[in-house]
């Protein structure tokens, strides 16, 4: 038996803290939004997308809401030409779905078995997804901007105001989040919301409407910077 299935209810707050597994994981969302936290990134995962954590890489996971998370756990030694290193994603196709369910029955023969898995590791095919990360800065003054913006992503102040706000001029705020985060204001404000934009998208929310909750005046612009930052559009990415 080269992989393993098994089956997670994740109410709203269940949380797996830092773990690993000597087994690769595929771990798929059966119904609801999974975070999947690791030191390579942070992916949030709806029913139509999939993680690949390599076997030993410790991550923690999350549900973002009422979740269901199914996941197959499958030995290195028996898929060798499966050689990423990295937390990989991958598209959930209706074959690799109902290969996973499959994979779960209990009265499976041996042969048959073998025949599944093999197909299902054939199935994996990565998609450019893009983990969404949002460094916090250090410095109290550029981490009370920060958690202003976390709590209304659609705050659309510039840097001056909030620099009179937390006793600092922009031009302080701008290197302390280009020197704490890695990046300019304007990219770091983009991403967090996108990050922000995530959950609604997986609530059905129409792309007007998430737009607007998260600072944008339109759709098409929500949508371009969605694909800057995530690499697919939320309609790829969240499927009808």
């Amino acid at each position: 038996m080269a992989i393993l299935v098994g089956q997670f209810a994740m109410p709203r707050g269940t949380a797996f803290g830092t773990h690993w597994h000597p087994l690769h994981q595929l771990a798929c969302s059966e119904r609801g939004l999974l975070r999947i936290r690791s030191e390579h990134g942070t992916w949030l995962l709806p029913p139509s997308l999939a993680l690949w954590i390599p076997a030993n890489v410790p991550h923690a996971a999350e549900s973002e809401g009422d979740a269901v998370m199914r996941s197959a756990y499958v030995d290195p030694a028996r898929c060798p030409h499966v050689d990423w290193r990295d937390p990989t994603v991958v598209a959930v196709t209706p074959l690799l779905r109902a290969l996973v369910e499959h994979l779960d029955r209990p009265d499976l023969t041996p042969d048959a078995r073998s025949r599944a898995e093999l197909v299902l590791l054939d199935e994996l095919r990565p998609v450019p997804v893009t983990s969404v990360t949002v460094p916090e800065p250090r410095d109290p003054r550029a981490r009370a901007v920060a958690e202003a913006l976390r709590a209304h992503p659609a705050d659309g102040r510039a840097l001056a105001e909030y620099g009179r706000q937390v006793g600092a001029s922009a031009r302080t705020l701008a290197r302390l989040f280009v020197a704490e985060t890695g990046l300019g204001f304007g990219q770091w404000r983009e991403r967090l919301r996108m990050q922000a934009a995530l959950p609604f998208l997986a609530e059905g929310l129409p792309i007007e409407a998430v737009a607007r909750r998260v600072g944008y005046a339109s759709a098409s612009s929500f949508t371009a910077a969605f694909h800057r930052v995530v690499g697919v559009t939320p309609r790829q990415y969240f499927p009808r």
